[in-house]
Formats: structure tokens, C-alpha cells, sequence
């Protein structure tokens, strides 16, 4: 999530497509309306190259376009957003049990953020 004027990114929440993801992205959008995009990070391979993950994103996010329409999806990259996060769990004297919990939340804010500077630069 972003604060109202987009300038910060926020990790509030992570879920795993295996469990009830796609009801809590819904109550998530209708809670926090309104919502002007979601943003999926795309896993994109150290090449540049997409790989089946990035296929199996893609597929979800075709869902999450349909479920959620009219509200526009984008993909942004997440390399390395996972090791930035821990870099920073790590700095921040977060103990490694404590890091596992957190550091999906860290990289989703990362890559978020990453968008919005993006965004802003193009604006500029």
C-alpha cells in the first residue's frame, strides 16, 4: 500500500496463492478504496529472461485483472528486492527467525517503492 499521495510504499500484508489470497486482495481493495492500480512483482530472471515463474505470475495476475476490474494491473521487476530485504532485516538487527517472517512484507514494500520513484521520475 502507499500513503494517499503515492509517495511511500507500505508491506501490510502477505499471502500465499495456495490459501484464501484472492478474497483478502478484494476486502483489501474495498477497505483501502480508492485504489488506482495494483502493482504484481513479476519475477524476472538475473538475465532479464522470464522463466515459468514469471508464467505462473502472469496467470494470477490475469485473475486478479478480471476479479478486481476495472482497477488497472502493472507488473514491476523484483530482482533482488528478497536480498535487499534482507540486507536490510539484517542491518536493522532483526534475528533470523524474526527475518523469515518479515522479509516477503520488506521485498513487496521494496519493489513497491521502486515503482513509485519510477513513476515519479517519469512524471517529472
Amino acid at each position: 500500500m502507499t500513503d494517499p499521495l503515492g509517495m511511500f510504499a507500505q508491506g501490510i500484508a502477505v499471502w500465499r496463492v495456495e490459501d484464501e489470497w484472492l478474497d483478502e486482495l478484494k476486502r483489501l481493495v474495498v477497505e483501502s478504496a480508492p485504489v488506482d492500480r495494483i502493482v504484481i512483482g513479476l519475477p524476472v530472471r538475473t538475465t532479464g529472461l522470464e522463466g515459468p515463474e514469471a508464467e505462473k505470475i502472469r496467470r494470477i495476475a490475469e485473475t486478479v485483472a478480471r476479479e478486481i476490474a476495472p482497477i488497472p494491473v502493472e507488473f514491476m521487476d523484483e530482482r533482488f528486492t528478497t536480498t535487499r530485504a534482507h540486507q536490510i532485516l539484517i542491518e536493522s538487527n532483526i534475528d533470523s527467525r524474526r527475518r523469515r517472517n518479515r522479509v516477503d512484507k520488506v521485498a513487496a514494500a521494496i519493489f513497491l517503492q521502486d515503482f513509485l520513484d519510477r513513476r515519479r521520475t517519469r512524471e517529472e
